[in-house]
């Protein structure tokens, strides 16, 4: 380029865009990486070498396309009962109460609760990216499900759970959405 090397152009961007320098200079190759390169291909180029930087910018570039922070959930996961694994429909869940090393999770479809040897916490971090909220050290509850919410109880149809003041401000977030 006429007055100006591709290293100083890059540079001179602000945002600049996914790069791949092609280049017969080795003496740049880290200043090229330094600028946050995709690849820095050295002439002569084969073809199976141009593809594979190709693909490389191809995975990043689909890497970037997914929403941040936001892993995709399936509406489902399976834990283990009694030997067996059982599925679990986010969406039917309507609390979900820990019990030293094992949590008991209350389902609308089922009278009684499906007991898993799990720590609450990791059942949290299941459900972060749906509407479950934490009201209590021993209570999950899903956010859509909640009927009613007392000074120090939250309610899900006839039963009452505890809410903690330790808690309490997940509740207040919850009811801002």
């Amino acid at each position: 380029m006429p007055g100006l090397s591709g290293l100083q152009f890059v540079k001179s961007l602000k945002n600049p865009p996914m790069i791949i320098f092609v280049t017969a200079y080795k003496e740049h190759a880290l200043e090229g990486f330094n600028l946050d390169a995709i690849d820095y291909l050295l002439k002569p180029v084969s073809f199976e070498r141009f593809l594979k930087a190709c693909n490389k910018a191809q995975d990043l570039f689909n890497l970037q396309q997914k929403p941040q922070g936001r892993e995709e959930h399936p509406g489902y996961f399976f834990v283990y009962v009694e030997y067996n694994q059982v599925k679990i429909t986010i969406a039917d869940i309507l609390y979900i109460e820990a019990m030293k090393d094992y949590v008991k999770i209350f389902i609308t479809t089922s009278g009684k609760p499906v007991i898993t040897k799990m720590s609450l916490k990791a059942l949290e971090e299941k459900l972060a990216a749906h509407r479950f909220v934490r009201i209590h050290k021993s209570y999950i509850v899903s956010a859509d499900k909640v009927t009613a919410i007392k000074r120090d109880l939250v309610c899900i149809a006839d039963t009452e759970l505890p809410l903690s003041e330790t808690y309490r401000s997940n509740i207040d977030t919850m009811l801002a959405r």
